[in-house]
């Protein structure tokens, strides 16, 4: 089957960037949409009956297209006593909060997982399914692709974009340095680039002939149109919505987003989740940065107690809060009026 979607039938060249852990809602993604973009669900943190209910929940409020984004199971490579050394030293902030850590269990069955969440979007049909961390095997994308689906891979690199194109990708998404959240390196292991967005969407758009989405650092109307003239086919916005109305940002982390005095830069880490991220400079990072491993996704089990215990008092330096490096140009108000003005 052929593509029924392609980035050129969008009104408004913007997606939604797909932001786990609570910001990326139904009702975000609808009013992407319905604002003539294309708004994004966040299917990688959550169950793949979770995933049917937010699509199902977004289709209701929305006819615009929608995409999805799903993380690539990764390979275990943290040991034990590793994880053992990181839970020591979190175990002041624990008692601090008065609570456990969570247990990091090896999850035995992702890729039953990552089967399970591929039939949702088969059976529910986004037009377009992103992947984070790597890019599935050929016939995961042949499938979506079978069923109309768009398979699209986000890349940091022109290696990355290269596996993912002989993969079965029809499209990149290229992060650059200045993205909020994680970075979307295929090798858990690797440090992520700094070359610029710039220079990565030159480099993928001179070396292959299929659409390139710019991503990571975008908060203006400038940024939108510089890529755009540079030949991106499209730009997403993840940090630039997370004060959105529709989005799903929690109250700590929007007060610190309003704080620019208070939280003065954004830093790569892995002290959060085991993987590198780039979030507001907090206290949780300065003390545990420098003894953070490689740990994905068992390090964010054992840190998600802590950080909801910070979350019910209010405490903004036990919090991971995602944001990139454009962070204090966020705006208030619905997406769609967001969405409409940095489009131009």
């Amino acid at each position: 089957m052929l593509d029924r979607f392609a980035l050129a039938d969008l009104d408004i060249r913007i997606l939604g960037a797909p932001m786990a852990g609570g910001p990326s809602t139904p009702a975000l993604a609808a009013a992407v949409s319905n604002a003539g973009g294309l708004g994004f669900l966040a299917g990688g943190m959550v169950s793949a009956d979770d995933l049917a209910d937010t699509i199902t929940a977004a289709r209701r409020q929305t006819s615009g297209p929608l995409g999805v984004n799903l993380f690539v199971p990764q390979r275990p490579v943290a040991t034990a006593d590793q994880l053992s050394a990181f839970a020591a030293a979190l175990e002041e902030d624990a008692e601090r909060y008065g609570i456990a850590l969570g247990a990091p269990r090896v999850v035995d069955d992702e890729w039953g997982e990552w089967a399970a969440k591929l039939d949702v979007v088969c059976d529910l049909r986004p037009e377009l399914v992103s992947f984070t961390f790597g890019s599935p095997p050929e016939w995961h994308c042949r499938r979506l692709r079978d069923v109309g689906i768009m398979p699209v891979a986000t890349v940091t690199t022109v290696r990355e974009a290269v596996i993912a194109l002989n993969q079965g990708a029809a499209a990149l998404v290229a992060q650059g340095p200045g993205a909020g959240g994680h970075r979307a390196t295929f090798d858990v292991l690797d440090a992520p680039p700094c070359d610029s967005l710039d220079d990565l969407v030159g480099a993928l758009i001179a070396c292959f002939d299929c659409p390139i989405v710019a991503a990571g650092g975008l908060a203006t109307r400038a940024d939108v149109q510089r890529m755009r003239n540079a030949g991106a086919a499209g730009v997403q916005l993840g940090t630039a919505l997370l004060l959105a109305d529709e989005a799903g940002t929690n109250s700590v982390h929007r007060a610190a987003l309003r704080e620019p005095r208070r939280f003065t830069e954004t830093v790569v880490t892995r002290a959060f989740t085991g993987r590198y991220a780039r979030a507001l400079n907090n206290r949780f990072i300065a003390r545990h940065d420098g003894d953070a491993i490689f740990g994905f996704p068992q390090v964010a089990m054992m840190t998600a107690p802590l950080q909801a215990a910070a979350l019910k008092v209010g405490d903004p330096h036990g919090l991971a809060m995602w944001a990139g490096t454009a962070f204090g140009k966020t705006k208030t108000g619905p997406a769609g009026d967001i969405v409409r003005e940095l489009a131009g």
